[in-house]
Formats: structure tokens, C-alpha cells, sequence
């Protein structure tokens, strides 16, 4: 029940309390350049969703096995080339951006590859943002956080897919109500002085002032969970 409850108050937290584009405002890029159609807004969030569970899959593995301090990889190779020094803990945790970009990029790679051969018209409307998710920080940040919690010791396998698949899930929802409120927008008489990129970035904010609402339901949650 307590890991139960665990996973609940980090899906909720992740899709809606602290969404990464309405709260930690990454990911503008996609979400501010492919929002401009609903059926293309929910393509790129159902990619980005994709890319970051796998990313945090083999984020967390590495971490877990080779990147974090003590971990047994690296511990393992460092006493059998050297049996006579002293145990001690390994650290390769500053290989850390190097080791999750090269895996965002694999995993882009992977998507591209297969919405290019599955999905032709789905591939040439995301036109260049598609190969830019490699730079989505979106994606970093959740292998980050995921780093954090793990090296503290904090999470396991659960939680870390939990934080990334809730995350993607938040960032289509953030996408796809950006896409739905801009497609109104076209059908509305905008001052000349607003259209373009100032009435979008004025929508987004207004789109984060009311994932504000959102900020107490993660404590109400806890409660009820654990009375």
C-alpha cells in the first residue's frame, strides 16, 4: 500500500502539481513550435512520452549499475585491476549529462526511425522538432531528478518509470490544450501587436497560472492515503 501510495503522489505530481512545461518551464521548444495543430500536438507528446520512459529506463539502469557512487560495475572492474588497493567507492556520477544525452539521442533515433517507416504524414508535420527532442531538457530533467532520488537511495525502478511516463503524459496534456486554445485563436480577431508569438506565450502563462490550482492536491492526496 505505501508504494502504492508512492507511485500515485509522484504520477499526480508529475502530470498536473509540478507539470515540467507549466512549472519547471522545459520543453518550451516542442511545446511552443509543434502546438500549433491538435493532431500534431498529440503526435509529438505520444513521442515525447515515449522517449522519456525509455530514457528513463536506461537512465536509471545506468545509474543504478555503473554511474552512481559505490556503484557494483565500476567498484567490480576497479578491485580486479587493482586487488591490491583499498576498497572504496567508485565515482562516475560526473559522466552523467555525457552517459543521458547519448541515451535521449538513442532513443530519438529509435522514434524517428520508426514514425518515418509507420507514419509518413505524422513525420514530415513535425518537420524539424522531431530530431530537436534529442534537445527537448524535458527529457534531462526527468533523467536528472531520477539521478537525484536514486543516488540518495530514495527510488527504485517504480518510481523512476512512474516520474517518466506521468511526465510525458503532463507534457501532452500541457501540448495538447496549447494546440486546442491556438487553433481557437485562428478563428479570433487578435490585435496585430499580439499575433504570432506574443499571444502564445501570453496563452502560456495563463496555461501555468491555472496548473497553480493544481498545488494542493498532491498534501490532500498524502492524507488521504495515510490518515
Amino acid at each position: 500500500m505505501e508504494l502504492f501510495a508512492d507511485l500515485l503522489l509522484i504520477a499526480i505530481g508529475a502530470a498536473l502539481v509540478n507539470n515540467f512545461v507549466l512549472t519547471y518551464f522545459v520543453g518550451l521548444c516542442p511545446f511552443l513550435g509543434v502546438s500549433r495543430r491538435l493532431d500534431t500536438a498529440f503526435g509529438m507528446g505520444c513521442a515525447v512520452t515515449f522517449v522519456i520512459s525509455v530514457a528513463a529506463l536506461l537512465s536509471w539502469t545506468m545509474t543504478e549499475f555503473v554511474l552512481r557512487p559505490g556503484a557494483p560495475l565500476p567498484n567490480w572492474v576497479w578491485s580486479s585491476l587493482n586487488p591490491a588497493a583499498e576498497a572504496g567507492q567508485v565515482d562516475l556520477s560526473v559522466l552523467s549529462y555525457i552517459v543521458y544525452i547519448f541515451v535521449i539521442a538513442s532513443s530519438v533515433q529509435l522514434v524517428e526511425m520508426y514514425v518515418r517507416k509507420f507514419f509518413p504524414p505524422l513525420y514530415k508535420s513535425f518537420g524539424v522538432f522531431l530530431p530537436l527532442i534529442t534537445t527537448n531538457c524535458a527529457i534531462l530533467f526527468a533523467c536528472l531528478e531520477i539521478m537525484k532520488h536514486v543516488v540518495a537511495r530514495d527510488w527504485g525502478l517504480a518510481e523512476s518509470l512512474t516520474l517518466a511516463i506521468f511526465g510525458g503524459v503532463g507534457f501532452t496534456i500541457a501540448i495538447v490544450l496549447m494546440a486546442g486554445i491556438r487553433e481557437e485563436l485562428e478563428l479570433c480577431e487578435v490585435p496585430e501587436s499580439l499575433r504570432g508569438a506574443a499571444i502564445t506565450m501570453i496563452v502560456a502563462g495563463i496555461l501555468a497560472l491555472a496548473f497553480m490550482g493544481f498545488s494542493g492536491i498532491g498534501a490532500n492526496v498524502e492524507k488521504l492515503l495515510n490518515p
